[in-house]
């Protein structure tokens, strides 16, 4: 069982975070590099959050959504 938890620790440390080594190595030559995932999950955050306030605007618009004032039968 040690063995496997051993081999766990290696993937991750010598194979999946190697880009991000990579990374730390680029951060004294160049912030915007060192930044390049935050940067990407911005990004991606920022179109995410684009995309939903334009469905919810044309859904707005087309009136398909219930804005009927009621509360639930059992209160």
């Amino acid at each position: 069982m040690k063995d496997f938890f051993y081999a766990i620790e290696d993937l991750f440390v010598n194979v999946l975070f190697l880009p991000f080594d990579a990374l730390r190595a680029l951060e004294l030559e160049n912030w915007w590099s060192a930044n390049f995932m935050s940067w990407t999950f911005i990004v991606i955050g920022i179109v995410a959050f684009t995309y939903w306030m334009l469905e919810l605007k044309k859904q707005s618009k087309t009136g398909e959504e219930d804005k009927s004032i009621t509360s639930h039968s059992y209160l």
